[in-house]
């Protein structure tokens, strides 16, 4: 799961340009919008695509994806239980 998170966290700094930034850098459980990492909508819509891409996991309610995309630990929890790749 570890290794999951990481991974995660590697590929929203690269998806998104975060640039300076590691994945030390981005705690688990911090919210990735709005106080946390600050990413907005459109960068919601970019997580979307990457979990699709990366993962072959299709967001298709904006309510179930806003829970998905609440945090890196959130993403993992739900990869690791949906991944169709």
């Amino acid at each position: 799961m570890e290794d999951l998170k990481t991974s995660i966290k590697q590929q929203i700094i690269d998806s998104l340009n975060l640039q300076g930034m590691t994945p030390a850098q981005i705690d688990d459980n911090a919210p990735l919008f709005g106080e946390g990492l600050g990413l907005d909508s459109i960068d919601s819509l970019e997580l979307m695509v990457l979990l699709e891409r990366n993962y072959g996991i299709k967001i298709e309610d904006a309510r179930e994806g806003r829970k998905i995309l609440s945090s890196v630990q959130t993403m993992a929890d739900y990869i690791q239980a949906n991944r169709k790749i």
